[in-house]
């Protein structure tokens, strides 16, 4: 038996799809609350039966959140462990939970991980595009004019960009994105992870526009989408700064040169005293 959860709330991540995935943890905790919270309980019924589990569960979606929150509130209160779980992944990512999660730690109730699948962190770490640094969009809007508007706002953005996206609107999906980050951008589309038809695609977005509109398996099944992050412009203020110290150093001393061009562009003076250093080693050599 596990040590007593008694007042504890269990964020618990279940399976995307294959069932091995769910962790021994996971499994004992979900066999040991006093109840379980789940996105749509006819769906994890079947999770819960393959692996015996007789926890008693009630439904947790986003249409009943706000009032199944202050529920599951009370019966944490009252010395109840409950946990919580979403169809398929970790709990509020995309999916309901968020309000159960910041009441619960508003009111200091014990609020315990119970980490596991995701879809994002699975499709970024196969995908083959820079992870060190990532943005996570979720859905993008629905109608046609904000999701447009929406990209087109993340066009200069130079981390990887992950989205979920329903497979009825990858074709139209990655042709507003040619549009907002040009056809020669590198993306990836991950489908069906973990499942048996799992796919894993990588190519520029034009072509994987293409790919999915002669593809019919294309736009099948749960999507992530990832798209490699804008190139870096140059640094518009250290630009403007070059051009005003580059004839000043050539023509001044240093600190006589720095002073100037402090007066003339208002940067710091500490910062242009660095990149007079640069420009005077580049005319030396």
């Amino acid at each position: 038996m596990m040590a007593d959860k008694r007042g504890t709330l269990y964020v618990v991540a279940t399976p995307i799809g294959n069932l091995g995935d769910l962790s021994p943890r996971a499994q004992e905790i979900l066999q040991d609350v006093d109840l379980i919270a789940a996105e749509d309980t006819r769906h994890s019924a079947g999770l819960l039966r393959h692996f015996g589990i007789t926890t008693a569960m009630i439904s947790l979606h986003e249409y009943n959140e706000r009032q199944q929150a202050e529920l599951l509130i009370t019966r944490c209160q009252e010395g109840l462990s409950v946990a919580l779980i979403s169809d398929a992944g970790t709990p509020l990512i995309s999916d309901p939970g968020y309000r159960v999660v910041r009441q619960a730690r508003q009111v200091g109730i014990s609020v315990v991980p119970v980490p596991g699948p995701c879809a994002l962190v699975a499709a970024l770490s196969v995908a083959g595009l820079p992870s060190d640094r990532f943005v996570f969009e979720g859905f993008l809007p629905a109608k046609s004019g904000a999701r447009q508007n929406r990209l087109e706002q993340l066009a200069d953005e130079t981390r990887t960009l992950i989205f979920y996206e329903a497979p009825h609107r990858l074709s139209q999906t990655l042709q507003a994105m040619v549009e907002a980050f040009g056809q020669d951008r590198e993306a990836v589309v991950a489908r069906e992870l973990t499942k048996r038809y799992e796919t894993v695609h990588g190519d520029s977005l034009s072509a994987l526009l293409t790919w999915a509109k002669q593809a019919p398996e294309a736009g099948r099944g749960e999507l992530v989408l990832l798209v490699h992050g804008a190139k870096k412009k140059q640094d518009a203020p250290r630009q403007e700064a070059l051009k005003v110290l580059l004839p000043l150093v050539a023509a001044l001393p240093l600190k006589q040169a720095v002073a100037l061009a402090t007066e003339i562009t208002g940067f710091k003076k500490n910062h242009l005293y660095q990149l007079a250093l640069e420009l005077r080693a580049t005319q030396e050599d």
